[in-house]
């Protein structure tokens, strides 16, 4: 009975361990096949990029003008005392009025450009001569500076990653990270039994964990695949894992996963991964040009790099390093000379940069247009790179301007301070390139981080008397072939008056309820005169106005009623952008350019935008109106602009609403427009006017703008005429005349008779002219 019983029970344990065995083999073929296919078809997430313009520099450049330095240290470009010696370095040599720059790859086309180390002679802070460093006599015309980068576009976490392959890595820096990770990694297969024995020693033996005995094959398999919970399941299927991959792909392949997998620290939103990436953030070198000191830091990090981080810990991070060093002396790698002079060696590490610059408003914009053209998965996953037209150094100067602008106001007119984030006053500042479209810079409010709501581009706001030069326009384009004609010098009544439409009557007013009685075209515009400018429009006709300000670039709708030549109904900033930049490039009209062009991963170009311009109105009918806006600034309400010091030739209009909520000022210059608002959210009444509000950010920000940059005057297109008049009679100047200006007229226009008003001086005191 007993023998029976015993027999039954071999039976049933040998059963139970073939239908274990049965499973467990069943088990291990199923995760066979899913581990290597996933190990296989493993995708890492490359988000796309985002960067700015890149920077032309040429003999002529005034590199204090276009911040030369301050743009060499957004690129992480690294100081060099003794002569730059590898990519990324500068050095300045102010004795012998010398800048010597190691050019980067340029990133924006297939394949890697030329790298120069070059010489920029300088005097002054004037280019005079580039030359390349190793070839002197050879003279360069111009050199590019790579673009910065503004931001990422990712899902989640920011995992920057540059995927490299083992033969671009030096094998002494493998060497370090199979000592200090996985010292049996071409000895094992997958599981190293030893090494898991001897962690679990010592970790008894100091009662917590010290040692950790996982493979480099076990730590991919977790990163792959799994999570970071501590269970002896998921330590055993990373174990399984581990065998499945060692068995179907070879050590190299799986090297070659392992270093441009791992985690090595953080800068500031983005994750930095691999070998590349950490070398380029910790010592701003590329792999193969690190010390073995360097190779050893790098290694010592993999086991926590916020812990060893020498950002964080310097004295750490050392104690951290020379343990390395001593494991890859240990193992054979590097002798006890290079063990020496390595520990003796300083830890120098590269600045702590956010590489990612402040551009958030342009940054939204640019992801807003994208998403339009690509699927999300696509943007964050794919590694895309979008070059915009953004100018970073044109970018700081609008970010200071706005934030220097709004801190002046609230110290002038302490009643717009406000508390609340939600409640203070805003501003915002783009800047177009008239010929080209290009969007150079944009700050949408004064802090992002407050708020993300872009005021340049989604604030519908009155644009007040910044809309009056429609008017203008449209009045010359309309009657130039007509009888009368309305030219600069044609006088308009500026009185009260009623003008009656669809049953109703509105009666526009001037500033202050102040009328100038019979004024000239040009004195309408630059004193911004509300009664002039709607008698005007009322002669000419809304529908012709309207029709203007949609050619021009004002998309949002506008309704037919008379108040809407004042500038009562809304638009955007970025409306106001567009349509003046009309005027400053000759009446073309170039479509909005914020991206350049995008290209893969590989450098292979998806898409390129080129610049597209139409002819909207005619040269001579915007020369006309932008002549009349230069003597808005030289004469009229933007004079605020002259004595705060702003002298170049330039034309521009204020903007004002009845009820003070909005003040505005447009300006530009024959190659570069910028646009200023200021107001609150709430669209409660600040009670100033543009030339008092918006018009010292426009000006503190053009002055900075421009500086270096030679002037260029608005060249009158072939069919005007440029006459000097008197401004009184309207006729031609003589020598008598008090006041002269010169004017714009169609050809065919000008006038032909003296002015009548200033008789030639005489010693007959019955000729003699009477005093104005």
């Amino acid at each position: 009975m007993l023998r029976r019983l015993a027999f039954g029970l071999l039976l049933l344990i040998a059963a139970t361990t073939l239908a274990g065995l049965g499973v467990a083999f069943h088990y291990a073929r199923t995760w066979d096949a899913i581990v290597s296919e996933r190990f296989l078809t493993h995708h890492w997430d490359f988000p796309s990029k985002i960067y700015s313009d890149s920077q032309l520099v040429y003999p002529g450049m005034d590199l204090t003008a276009v911040g030369f330095l301050d743009r060499l240290r957004d690129l992480d470009y690294q100081p060099a005392p003794s002569g730059v010696s590898r990519k990324g370095d500068y050095h300045v040599d102010e004795h012998a009025g010398t800048v010597d720059v190691y050019l980067r790859d340029l990133p924006t086309a297939a394949g890697d450009s030329e790298v120069r180390r070059v010489r920029l002679s300088v005097t002054g802070s004037t280019v005079t001569r580039i030359a390349d460093l190793d070839d002197e006599t050879k003279e360069l015309y111009a050199i590019e500076l790579e673009p910065a980068l503004l931001s990422g576009l990712y899902q989640g976490a920011w995992e920057e990653r540059h995927l490299v392959t083992l033969d671009a890595v030096p094998p002494l820096l493998l060497r370090a990270i199979i000592d200090v990770e996985d010292q049996h990694f071409y000895q094992h297969h997958g599981i190293d039994v030893n090494g898991i024995a001897r962690a679990l020693w010592v970790n008894v033996r100091s009662g917590h964990t010290v040692q950790g005995g996982s493979t480099l094959t076990q730590q991919l398999m977790k990163n792959f695949f799994l999570t970071d919970e501590r269970s002896m399941q998921r330590k055993l299927r990373e174990a399984l894992m581990a065998l499945i991959v060692e068995r179907r792909f070879t050590k190299q392949e799986i090297l070659e996963n392992y270093i441009n997998e791992i985690y090595l620290g953080q800068k500031g939103a983005q994750g930095i991964y691999g070998v590349w990436e950490a070398s380029r953030l910790y010592f701003a070198k590329e792999p193969q040009e690190l010390s073995v000191a360097e190779m050893a830091m790098l290694a010592s990090l993999i086991k926590a790099p916020s812990r060893y981080s020498p950002f964080r810990d310097a004295q750490r991070a050392k104690r951290r390093r020379d343990y390395a060093l001593g494991l890859m002396l240990k193992q054979g790698d590097i002798t006890a000379e290079q063990r020496a002079a390595a520990v003796t060696e300083p830890l120098r590490v590269a600045p702590v940069l956010n590489q990612a610059k402040d551009a958030p408003y342009f940054v939204d914009f640019v992801r807003q247009e994208l998403s339009q053209a690509y699927p999300s998965d696509v943007l964050t996953t794919e590694g895309l790179r979008i070059y915009t037209a953004l100018d970073m150094h044109l970018q700081h100067l609008a970010e200071q301007a706005v934030q220097n602008g709004l801190a002046d106001l609230e110290k002038r007119y302490p009643r717009l301070h406000a508390e609340k984030p939600s409640e203070q006053l805003q501003a915002c500042l783009i800047v177009i390139q008239p010929q080209t479209g290009a969007v150079k810079a944009m700050m949408g409010g004064r802090d992002y981080h407050s708020t993300q709501f872009n005021r340049c581009t989604q604030a519908l706001r009155q644009p007040g008397s910044v809309f009056k030069p429609f008017t203008y326009l449209t009045a010359f384009e309309q009657t130039r072939h007509g009888d009368p004609h309305i030219l600069p010098t044609t006088r308009i009544e500026d009185e009260p008056f009623d003008w009656a439409f669809d049953n109703q009557v509105w009666s526009p007013a001037n500033y202050k309820k102040r009328y100038l009685g019979m004024v000239s075209v040009r004195e309408a515009l630059e004193f911004s005169l509300n009664a002039a400018t709607a008698r005007l429009a009322q002669q000419i006709g809304l529908p012709g106005i309207l029709d203007t300000a949609r050619r021009m670039g004002i998309s949002s709708p506008l309704p037919p009623y008379p108040s809407v030549v004042l500038g009562a109904a809304e638009v955007t900033p970025f409306e106001v952008a567009q349509a003046f930049s009309v005027l400053a490039n000759s009446g073309l009209r170039a479509e909005p350019l914020s991206v350049k062009k995008v290209i893969d991963r590989g450098g292979l170009p998806i898409e390129r935008k080129p610049v597209q311009v139409e002819q909207v109105i005619s040269p001579d009918t915007g020369y006309l109106v932008t002549h009349l806006m230069e003597g808005v600034l030289d004469y009229g309400t933007g004079r605020p602009a002259r004595t705060r010091g702003f002298t170049r030739p330039a034309a521009g209009k204020t903007g004002t609403t009845n009820d003070y909520r909005d003040a505005w000022f447009v300006g530009f210059t024959p190659d570069l427009l910028a646009v200023v608002w200021v107001g609150f959210d709430q669209k409660r009444a600040i009670n100033l006017a543009g030339g008092e509000a918006a018009l010292p950010i426009w000006t503190e920000f053009m002055k900075q703008a421009t500086v270096g940059v030679a002037e260029t005057p608005f060249v009158p297109p072939p069919g005007v005429s440029l006459v000097r008049i008197d401004p009184l009679s309207g006729e031609l100047a003589t020598p008598a005349c008090h006041e002269t200006l010169e004017e714009a007229f169609y050809k065919g226009d000008e006038p032909l008779t003296p002015c009548p008003l200033h008789a030639p001086q005489s010693d007959t005191p019955d000729t003699a002219a009477a005093p104005l």
